[in-house]
């Protein structure tokens, strides 16, 4: 580069530069147009190295498979605790790491078979009528209602016949020798069992402090909330058996009421437990929705620090 102070140009360069200045008609703003280009063309490679040579993502790129997971109050337990133990990961809590992260609708239902879900409703509920029978022949018997949100193509009968199922089964809570369910429509209940889109999942479960980002169930005080894009679409590895994996969802979330905590494989090869968050992959266990097995022993494996 040419220091201009350091030398000055004869009149005779200067003449001849006026010369040639003038000659393209309009020459005289070029060196500096150059320059300007030469200089905005190496910000922009610069910008594009940083940001890996493609705009940044936005952040509701990321919320799904954010890893900060809500945290479920307290150690494992054999006594009941509903007040005490909120927990939004329960069979499904999302995790960036994992195979089966429910980040997207599940990859193995097509676009064209998936139901369409509504991202959110009026919060209000519809109980189902009538009752059952009590299940178990524990020392307690828990009174339970089923609800569903009011305006969804699932009927409050049709779901509180799903959930009685799941309960009476010898391979569920039952089994414990302690607990025992009723399903009731009126007076006072133990737990509701609530069927809601995700927004009001999250509305629900926000109010305990719980970020459910519109994708899973949670268990909070006396509520089982129980989110309808899951009840719908379950998750890739129970993609092919939907009505198993709802069985998974209120297994887990009774559970938390009852006072389980989550546990993890206990090997590979073996069942994973319903306490095991399966949506965030299998770790080496086989699928299994129930608590307890054919011989009516618990499925378990070691506490989630």
């Amino acid at each position: 580069m040419i220091n201009r102070r350091a030398t000055k140009p004869s009149p005779t360069a200067r003449s001849r530069r006026r010369r040639r200045g003038s000659a393209g008609g309009g020459g005289r703003g070029k060196g500096p147009l150059l320059w300007g280009v030469a200089a905005l063309a190496v910000l922009s490679a610069a910008a594009l190295a940083v940001n890996g040579g493609s705009p940044a993502a936005s952040s509701s790129d990321n919320s799904a498979g954010s890893t900060d997971e809500p945290a479920a109050a307290g150690e494992a337990s054999n006594r009941p605790s509903p007040e005490s133990k909120p927990s939004a990961s329960p069979a499904d809590s999302p995790n960036e790491e994992s195979p089966d992260s429910v980040s997207s609708p599940s990859p193995s239902l097509s676009s064209s078979s998936s139901p369409s879900i509504p991202a959110s409703g009026p919060g209000t509920f519809t109980t189902a009528g009538g009752g059952s029978g009590t299940v178990g022949k524990g020392a307690r018997t828990l009174r339970y209602k089923v609800v569903v949100e009011k305006g969804l193509a699932q009927s409050a009968a049709e779901v509180a016949g799903q959930v009685e199922d799941v309960l009476a089964d010898r391979r569920g809570w039952t089994a414990d020798g302690r607990s025992g369910f009723k399903r009731v429509s009126t007076g006072t209940a133990d737990f509701v069992v609530r069927l809601a889109t995700p927004g009001t999942v999250d509305e629900i479960c926000g109010r305990y402090g719980l970020n459910t980002r519109g994708e899973v169930n949670c268990s909070v005080g006396k509520d089982v909330v129980v989110n309808l894009k899951r009840w719908l679409l379950a998750t890739p590895v129970y993609a092919d058996d939907v009505t198993a994996y709802r069985a998974l969802i209120i297994n887990h979330e009774v559970g938390h009421f009852l006072g389980h905590d989550h546990v993890t494989c206990p090997g590979p090869g073996k069942p994973a437990p319903a306490m095991m968050q399966q949506i965030k992959g299998m770790r080496g266990c086989t699928p299994n929705v129930w608590p307890y097995d054919e011989k009516g022993r618990l499925v378990t494996g070691p506490r989630v620090p």
